[in-house]
């Protein structure tokens, strides 16, 4: 498996997300992906699976067959902890719940803040504005997470270079990882380039189009990566699947992936996918599809009447 080399440890370029892994899911679908070959696994507390994971990995580490060194483990802040005396608690919580001692990645997981007694809101009062609680704060917190020896490695989710800069700029630990949606009807160039610049590995979620995320996230006119004829075409010509093309695409380009599947025979050719090479007019031509589009739009945010944008979060 090809591996960036970050800080403190090396990032395999696939790993398994378990978002909307509900009811119990990610259980077996981390023992599958496990066994096979799976070395990377990407968990946050807003899933409500971390416990599940935790007795998968409690199990694997206990029978000696493979090691926690053998893994690469994330786990993100939620929008609620993010007041400097909630985050370490925070990730002995998430620790607990894994059944592990450390994080190989500990990350923010949106630039938004929520109270701290609010775990989802439900209007403009449950939120709290960047200037209340300031980004950087948080991230001194976790700073000394890893002084602690909890995490070896920080990042961000959902920052744009705005907001990436600020903690490149005052942080003491620098962020190893960008966690942002990109799939190849949203190349994220301009952001890439900018974390690349900066020592920052992107890490693409949803890079497959996200097709079974919530309701409330889709819209009648979604494309779709599977039904688009030029990355049929390219899939035929290479003879693998659009999903396989996509998630090569991304390691290709230097980007770690983290697709989600519950499917044994999906998972495996997901993992395989980041032994395939593509040509780099395969590579040029999936770069320019074209298409500017979100699937995890962030909308939700607005709608509860709260002080994020659209427009301030994503930067466009």
């Amino acid at each position: 498996m090809k591996t960036y080399s970050l800080d403190s440890g090396n990032m395999p370029a696939i790993g398994l997300g378990t978002w909307k892994m509900d009811d119990g899911a990610a259980t077996s679908a981390v023992e599958t992906a496990i066994r096979l070959g799976y070395r990377h696994i990407d968990c946050a507390p807003i899933y409500l699976n971390e416990p599940d994971i935790g007795q998968v990995f409690g199990k694997t580490f206990a029978s000696g067959g493979l090691k926690r060194s053998d893994f690469w483990i994330t786990s993100k802040l939620w929008c609620n902890r993010h007041q400097p005396d909630q985050v370490m608690p925070a990730i002995k919580e998430t620790l607990t719940d894994l059944q592990l001692d450390y994080l190989d990645l500990f990350m923010i997981h949106w630039p938004i803040v929520f109270r701290p007694d609010v775990h989802r809101p439900a209007g403009p009062e449950d939120f709290l504005t960047l200037e209340e609680m300031p980004l950087i704060d948080t991230w001194h917190a976790m700073e000394e997470c890893v002084d602690a020896g909890l995490c070896r490695n920080l990042g961000v989710c959902n920052f744009n270079r705005k907001n990436l800069q600020l903690i490149l700029d005052g942080g003491r630990v620098r962020p190893a990882v960008n966690q942002v949606e990109c799939h190849p009807f949203l190349n994220q160039r301009q952001l890439f380039d900018f974390c690349e610049g900066n020592n920052v590995q992107p890490v693409a979620y949803s890079p497959l189009g996200s097709g079974d995320r919530p309701e409330k996230m889709k819209a009648p006119d979604d494309p779709s990566l599977f039904q688009n004829e030029a990355l049929r075409e390219l899939a035929n010509k290479n003879r693998i699947s659009i999903g396989q093309l996509a998630l090569a695409w991304a390691v290709n380009r230097g980007t770690v992936a983290i697709p989600k599947s519950t499917n044994e025979k999906r998972l495996a050719e997901n993992l395989a996918a980041a032994e395939i090479n593509l040509s780099s007019e395969d590579i040029s031509a999936i770069e320019n599809l074209g298409q500017h589009h979100r699937f995890v739009h962030g909308r939700f945010w607005e709608s509860l009447g709260g002080p994020y944008t659209v427009a301030d979060l994503w930067g466009d």
